[in-house]
């Protein structure tokens, strides 16, 4: 790749940025271009030719049986009615939420179990950077819902661990110009041997 080109990839890298779900509207992606962010996920980093993962998108009318799972997980989890309508809005508000599986092999011979979770996670900033660069913004949702017993069942295959959703869509508003918590000199240094 000419130095020109490695520029713009860098540029198109450095300019992502997680946009909240209250300021992601239509358009959201199509499946051309859920497509390619998948593809580009298949790109990660993969030991061994494993996929320790599966996407499932979430759009049209599912995205109110997804709210419906949200609000009643919410419900089961303690929450209010404000509070699970509040999860339940959340749920529904993106254009396109993609939900991440990870199916990680903890017995295999040859790779061991972080090194997939590396994969889903090289996967995941993929599709996110992949995203970016077709103009969508998008933001990973995970907290403690990945680990309720009703949403995982929702999506997860036997085997398989819920990681979180991504939503996305066009975004409503500009970058935040909040500087970044490190800088690329704060997190790299010279190794000068032991």
């Amino acid at each position: 790749m000419p130095p020109s080109d490695r520029s713009d990839f860098v540029a198109v890298l450095t300019s992502r940025h997680s946009l909240g779900i209250k300021h992601l509207a239509e358009p959201g992606p199509d499946d051309d271009a859920l497509s390619q962010m998948a593809a580009a996920a298949l790109k990660a980093p993969d030991h061994a030719e494993l996929v320790p993962f599966r996407f499932s998108v979430i759009r049209g009318s599912a995205r109110d049986r997804l709210a419906q799972l949200f609000d009643q997980a919410a419900r089961e989890a303690g929450k209010n009615e404000a509070g699970a309508l509040l999860d339940a809005e959340r749920a529904r508000r993106a254009p396109v939420t993609v939900a991440l599986m990870a199916r990680i092999d903890l017995g295999h011979p040859l790779v061991p179990a972080h090194e997939q979770w590396i994969a889903v996670g090289g996967a995941l900033t993929n599709f996110l950077n992949a995203a970016h660069a077709m103009g969508y913004a998008g933001k990973m949702l995970s907290g403690a819902k990945v680990r309720d017993p009703l949403l995982a069942r929702a999506f997860c295959a036997p085997g398989e661990a819920l990681v979180g959703w991504i939503a996305l869509g066009t975004a409503t508003r500009p970058p935040s110009t909040r500087a970044p918590k490190a800088l690329a000199r704060d997190i790299w240094s010279d190794w000068l041997g032991a």
